[in-house]
């Protein structure tokens, strides 16, 4: 063999092996793939070994964990005629099929109502039981915990949330909270997975035509949850705490918002509360302010036309209203005679859902979800 033919061979022999081809590298890769549904399977189809990488339970469990604070918006649950019902929001192939996201509620003539949707898990009330269910639609996981000490879920107003312990994919929260309008009394309990028990009862006033109405679903921002209680002539927002578990009524003011203007929270800027509001074709979104002295003011930050925007004929235009808010994606679902719409606020881009219904309020459903790869993660 020649010098040249040696080197040639020695370059070969020590031909820099590919990313793709460490053992250790490759998963790490595959992690950080965009976490929507058709990505797992895609990467599955590429060979064998990809195919076992994306199966394996412990990397998906990574890969749910990875994308946590950026799940896609899969579609929103609804109470309707035949109980609880999913509908997908994304198109193929990322769409997720309504049937993979039923549950199965056994206890004929029980009541069910959806009280709550976030970090992929799902919060139901069972009224005659005085329980709360919590079920996760990917992997199929139910828990039934018993209403704490005081809630008598059958005869009260209430309102629910549950999420994810920071960074935890196996420990969850339930916040759960009582109305008691002759009283003018909102009365909180917290639930934690880890302990398996209830917080003591927590109770603000609240004036108690701000308890009138049923609101949109509770707003996460961080490490606290925000309701909305809407009245005819003032309107409030609910603070639970979930580190100091201290409540606090927010007022909303009433110089802000003309009478009979919808109202939903949100994330705003920085991960601050917000307010969208909208009255007629106009939407705006406000921002709270709390400077060095703890004085809070709100600021107006974005006006949208949504008339302008959105694909409404001129006899189509005469009704819009808000039917929930997905706080991950900042993503309004508006209802109007044309269908609902999903506008994401930022972007302002938005799609129409392919079916219309009568929805009332809706729960959008975000989290990570790898159609077809070994089962549900």
């Amino acid at each position: 063999m020649s010098t040249q033919d040696g080197e040639m061979s020695a370059t070969l022999h020590h031909r820099p092996r590919s990313p793709l081809e460490d053992e250790d590298l490759l998963p790490e890769i595959l992690l950080r793939l965009p976490p929507q549904p058709s990505s797992l399977p895609r990467a599955s189809a590429v060979c064998k070994r990809w195919r076992r990488l994306v199966s394996d339970r412990g990397f998906l469990r990574r890969y749910r964990r990875h994308h946590r604070r950026s799940p896609p918006l899969l579609g929103f649950f609804r109470n309707d005629l035949r109980g609880i019902s999913y509908t997908p929001a994304m198109e193929a192939p990322d769409l997720v099929p309504a049937d993979r996201f039923s549950v199965h509620l056994h206890d004929a003539g029980c009541r069910f109502r959806l009280l709550s949707c976030r970090h992929g898990l799902v919060l139901i009330s069972h009224s005659l039981r005085n329980q709360v269910l919590v079920w996760d639609p990917v992997t199929g996981d139910q828990h039934r915990i018993a209403a704490p000490l005081g809630f008598d879920m059958n005869s009260i107003t209430m309102d629910g949330a549950v999420l994810r312990a920071a960074g935890d994919a196996h420990h969850f929260q339930v916040v759960l909270v009582s109305y008691k309008q002759e009283d003018e009394q909102a009365i909180v309990s917290i639930y934690l997975s880890e302990t398996g028990g209830w917080s003591d009862l927590i109770s603000t006033l609240v004036p108690g035509e701000a308890m009138d109405y049923e609101g949109m679903p509770a707003v996460l921002v961080g490490h606290s949850i925000y309701w909305l209680l809407p009245g005819d002539d003032i309107s409030v927002i609910l603070e639970v705490d979930l580190h100091s578990q201290i409540l606090a009524v927010i007022q909303v003011p009433t110089n802000m918002f003309a009478k009979g203007q919808f109202l939903m929270v949100m994330r705003a800027e920085g991960c601050s509360l917000g307010i969208l509001s909208l009255s007629e074709f106009t939407a705006e979104s406000w921002k709270r302010n709390i400077n060095s002295d703890g004085v809070a003011s709100w600021v107006l930050g974005q006006t949208i036309e949504l008339d302008k925007l959105l694909p409404l004929s001129s006899d189509k235009t005469s009704y819009i209203s808000m039917l929930a808010y997905a706080e991950e994606n900042n993503v309004a679902f508006l209802r109007t005679v044309a269908g609902i719409f999903m506008v994401q606020l930022e972007s302002l881009q938005f799609s129409k859902l392919p079916e219309s219904n009568n929805a009332i309020v809706c729960y959008p459903f975000e989290s990570v979800y790898a159609a077809g790869i070994g089962g549900a993660m």
